[in-house]
């Protein structure tokens, strides 16, 4: 029976934000076709990326950063590039990674950092020291890695807790010589998968990184106590910004798929009104920019419900329905 058991306590705030939490996910899991969207998925990846690379000083950015994954070339040194291409792999892997699994996290390792270091899914060989932090010997690797996994397989603690316990104790190892905040990030995720699958969608690394300072100091104040009780508390705040944050921005989208729908009915209004109606009325009775009107009727177009025939000066606009001719 694994005797090993990392120091630390579970705090009232701490209870208050695993439930606060739980009743955001519960929001997020019933609405999950309206709140994860294919957009909102591409774009929390990339979120994702940007903040766990950003942390670590490789600053390319979103649009870089979607153009390599895209499949373009972007201008940037040979080093950020690799560390993207290399992000990109780890987290396209996520959901098949093991979370007790030593091998996976190496093997999710050499992907992070596959062509930017040497010893790229190995624990390291050498002692190293990180700030005021001096890690421990480089023997000691293996058997505390070993450690913290058993602990992690059979703990009862609930996921939230196991996985910010897990996140601070193997930076407090740091167990390889370069990648171990971008892994200890990542692994997170990957525990909170395990748990709930959402997990693969929401972009915690992004608010990790606007709170980067905090991030810091939560890490060194636990270091300094000896338990990670500091780190906790702010890795629940984290998630539980990251999980509001997608319900408010999967309102946000909700409202402006309302408008639109409400301004593309305008339009069709006012067309069904007068069909020879310009670009120019419709923007003025419409209340919209004329460059918004356009959008609109190439959206029509494309949808089959409207067609122009004639000149832009003499023509005239014709609707059809779904089902029907032109109406």
């Amino acid at each position: 029976m694994n005797q090993y058991k990392p120091p630390y306590s579970i705090t009232s705030k701490m209870v208050n934000l695993i439930s606060a939490i739980s009743e955001e996910l519960t929001r997020i899991e019933f609405n999950e076709n309206k709140i994860i969207t294919p957009k909102l998925r591409k774009i929390n990846r990339i979120k994702t990326l940007v903040g766990t690379l950003e942390i670590e000083g490789n600053f390319l950015g979103e649009e870089k950063i979607t153009a390599i994954l895209e499949g373009k070339r972007v201008l940037g040194t040979l080093l950020e590039v690799t560390e993207v291409e290399g992000a990109i792999k780890a987290y396209k892997s996520l959901e098949k990674y093991s979370f007790t699994s030593i091998e996976h996290l190496l093997e999710a390792h050499h992907h992070l950092m596959n062509g930017v270091l040497k010893s790229a899914g190995k624990f390291r060989t050498v002692n190293v020291g990180v700030g005021n932090h001096i890690a421990p010997p480089c023997y000691k690797v293996d058997g505390l890695m070993m450690q913290l996994f058993e602990w992690l397989q059979n703990t009862d603690e609930h996921p939230l807790i196991a996985s910010s316990v897990f996140h601070f104790e193997f930076e407090f190892i740091h167990p390889f010589a370069d990648g171990n905040g971008r892994i200890g990030r990542l692994w997170q995720s990957v525990i909170l998968y395990n748990w709930k699958k959402v997990f693969n969608v929401l972009p915690t690394e992004s608010i990790v990184r606007d709170r980067q300072q905090k991030y810091y100091d939560a890490l060194g104040k636990a270091g300094n106590l000896g338990e990670s009780t500091p780190f906790l508390e702010f890795m629940l705040e984290a998630i539980f910004e990251t999980v509001q944050q997608q319900t408010r921005n999967a309102n946000q989208e909700s409202n402006q798929e309302s408008n639109q729908e409400s301004n593309q009915e305008k339009i069709v209004n006012l067309i069904y009104s007068n069909n020879r109606i310009t670009i120019k009325e419709l923007s003025h009775k419409a209340n919209l920019s004329e460059s918004g009107v356009k959008k609109i009727i190439k959206k029509l177009k494309e949808q089959g419900k409207l067609q122009r025939t004639g000149a832009l000066k003499g023509g005239h606009w014709t609707l059809y329905s779904t089902s029907s001719g032109s109406i």
